[in-house]
């Protein structure tokens, strides 16, 4: 599948992909920090033999890469959410989006909820000022992460991304699709920078969409107590634990995850 690319007012160009028919019920996937569309190649196929699949390039990360409007705030970045719906021709979509992603997710279920047919929140936290956070965590995704290599970065983050029973085969698989489409330190430091300040924690209350929270027991990135938070605060929301995970599921338990997002479309479709 060819790159198509949406050009936004401040002259940055957002790279998208699409996957299934285009006349099925759009799926939008936001992927985290860093991380590029192309991470979430264990569940499109799956996902798109029902639904139309569009991924995102987030402002920074793979095909889009380093663009203006720098920090990239997650506001900015949700805006260019929608543009690329827009384009897609997309009225509403199912949301799903993990971790920065999933930060993202929630700004678009409060700023345009008339775009979000259903939500789903994976691995993802309310914003730093209400989230629960282990120190070491925030030491390696600010200081530690950007005076690293992204070879030496994806060392230091395995405790932290996967299970321990997740073979390394398994993750070197990611770190081939990850790493030519790495984050530059300028990208990385831009999501960071914009994604700080965010939050929409008294907004939460207020979200009407039927929402998902899908927590991996495991995640020393995203400690689960963030996902109890988000289920807490929004209404009739969902709470589902994946045993045996770590922040990066979809490659520790890819099966289990298939099916609770397959499900969870399914119902809400």
């Amino acid at each position: 599948m060819t790159a198509s690319y949406v050009a936004r007012e401040d002259g940055a160009r957002i790279a998208w992909e699409s996957d299934g028919a285009d006349d099925a019920p759009a799926v939008l996937l936001i992927m985290g920090l860093a991380y590029p569309a192309a991470m979430w190649f264990r569940l499109v196929p799956a996902l798109a033999e029902r639904f139309r699949v569009i991924r995102i390039d987030n402002r920074g990360a793979g095909l889009t890469g380093d663009v203006p409007g720098a920090p990239y705030t997650v506001e900015t970045m949700a805006a260019d959410c929608l543009a690329v719906l827009d384009e897609a021709g997309a009225a509403a979509a199912h949301v799903i989006g993990i971790s920065m992603g999933g930060l993202m997710a929630q700004e678009l279920a409060v700023a345009a909820p008339e775009r979000v047919r259903s939500l789903c929140l994976m691995a993802t936290h309310p914003g730093i000022a209400h989230a629960v956070i282990d120190p070491d965590t925030l030491a390696l995704v600010t200081t530690g992460r950007a005076q690293m290599t992204p070879q030496e970065a994806a060392e230091a983050s395995i405790p932290f991304n996967y299970a321990p029973a997740t073979p390394r085969e398994r993750i070197e698989e990611d770190w081939a699709v990850r790493f030519p489409l790495a984050c530059s330190p300028e990208g990385y430091l831009a999501q960071v920078q914009g994604t700080f300040p965010w939050t929409r924690y008294d907004d939460l209350p207020g979200i009407t969409t039927p929402t998902l929270v899908v927590h991996a027991e495991l995640d020393r990135l995203v400690l689960p107590d963030n996902g109890r938070i988000l289920a807490e605060r929004i209404p009739g929301a969902e709470l589902v634990t994946v045993p045996d995970a770590n922040h990066v599921m979809m490659t520790d338990e890819p099966e289990q995850v298939t099916k609770i997002l397959l499900g969870w479309l399914d119902r809400n479709s």
